[in-house]
């Protein structure tokens, strides 16, 4: 873990599907349609000004992790976070599938 590092327990309203989050300290996204917002320069600080919606862009298997990349739509800034257990995954395939077809130029739009 990142010497900068700060543990924030805070619970908040998705504002991109409204569900409440209850955070842990270490809850960095929605758990249920794992979108994010540019709060933080460093993990836990608070300190961007940005404020945009980043949105989950893919997510990739490394070792024992999943890692869910998020894009700050207004910026463009792009970081990468864990999936925590309590994170739907069927959303987190929904977002590599959509991906994969982006790059093999096919129709992006995922069936549910």
């Amino acid at each position: 873990m990142s010497l900068k590092f700060q543990k924030k327990v805070e619970d908040f309203t998705c504002e991109h599907c409204g569900k409440e989050v209850r955070g842990n300290g270490f809850t960095n996204h929605c758990p249920s349609c794992l979108w994010s917002k540019h709060v933080d320069i460093n993990p836990g600080d608070r300190a961007s000004a940005c404020g945009g919606m980043m949105e989950p862009t893919y997510c990739v298997q490394e070792k024992d992790l999943f890692l869910l990349t998020h894009k700050c739509v207004e910026c463009g800034y792009s970081k990468r976070n864990r999936l925590a257990p309590e994170d739907n995954v069927d959303i987190a395939f929904d977002i590599v599938e959509k991906a994969n077809k982006k790059l093999l130029g096919l129709s992006t739009e995922v069936k549910k």
